[in-house]
C-alpha cells in the first residue's frame, strides 16, 4: 500500500505542476467563456478519465518487459516531456485568453459533449499523459498513478472553472513549464541511470 499511495502522490504533483500552465488551464478557460461552467466541468473530468485510463494502461504493459527496457522506455518518456515543456517554456509566443463574449444557452449534454471533444484531442501526446505512462511503468502501479494523474487534472480544471479569466492574468506559464522540464529532465536522467547501471 505504501508504493501505492507514493505513486499517487507522485503522479498528482507532477501532473499537478505540469498542467497548470498548459492548454488543459487554458482551453478549460475558454470554453467556460462560452458556456455554462458546471457542464464543461462534467465533459473535461471525463475525458481526462479515458485519457489517464489509456496512459496508465500503457505505462502497465511495459512493466511486463526487462527491467532495464522499462528504465530505457521510461527515461525516453521523460526526456520527450522534458524536451517538450522546454520548448513551450523558452517560446517567445505568449497564449492569450480571449474573450469570447457571454455564455450562450447551450443544453447541458451539448456542452460536456464538446468539452470532452475538446480536451480529448487537446491531452493526446501531452506532457502529462508521457507522465502517466512513465510513472505507471515507474512504480508499477498503474491503477494508483492513473488516478493520481486523473485527480490532479480534475483539479486543474477546478481552478480554472472556478476562478475563471482571473488566473490568466496571475499565473506565468512559461516559468512554470521550465521547471517543470527541468523535473522531467532529472527524472529522464535518473531513469537512463537505473537502465545502464541498474
Amino acid at each position: 500500500m505504501g508504493t501505492a499511495l507514493i505513486a499517487l502522490a507522485a503522479a498528482f504533483a507532477l501532473v499537478l505542476v505540469v498542467e497548470l500552465p498548459d492548454k488543459t488551464l487554458v482551453a478549460t478557460l475558454i470554453l467556460t467563456t462560452r458556456y455554462r461552467p458546471w457542464p464543461v466541468f462534467v465533459g473535461v473530468s471525463a475525458a481526462f478519465a479515458v485519457q489517464c485510463l489509456i496512459a496508465a494502461a500503457f505505462g502497465g504493459v511495459l512493466t511486463l518487459l526487462p527491467d532495464r527496457v522499462v528504465a530505457g522506455v521510461v527515461a525516453a518518456l521523460f526526456a520527450i516531456g522534458a524536451f517538450l515543456l522546454l520548448k513551450e517554456g523558452f517560446s517567445k509566443a505568449e497564449e492569450e485568453v480571449e474573450d469570447a463574449g457571454p455564455t450562450a444557452p447551450v443544453s447541458f449534454r451539448r456542452v460536456a459533449l464538446t468539452s470532452f471533444g475538446v480536451l480529448f484531442a487537446a491531452e493526446w501526446g501531452d506532457a502529462s499523459q508521457i507522465a502517466t505512462a512513465g510513472l505507471s511503468a515507474r512504480y508499477a502501479e498503474p491503477f494508483w498513478v492513473g488516478l493520481g494523474a486523473w485527480l490532479a487534472l480534475v483539479s486543474v480544471a477546478g481552478i480554472a472553472v472556478l476562478i475563471g479569466r482571473k488566473i490568466a492574468e496571475r499565473i506565468k506559464p512559461h516559468l512554470i513549464q521550465r521547471v517543470a522540464g527541468v523535473v522531467f529532465a532529472a527524472f529522464a536522467l535518473f531513469a537512463t541511470y537505473e537502465a545502464l547501471f541498474g
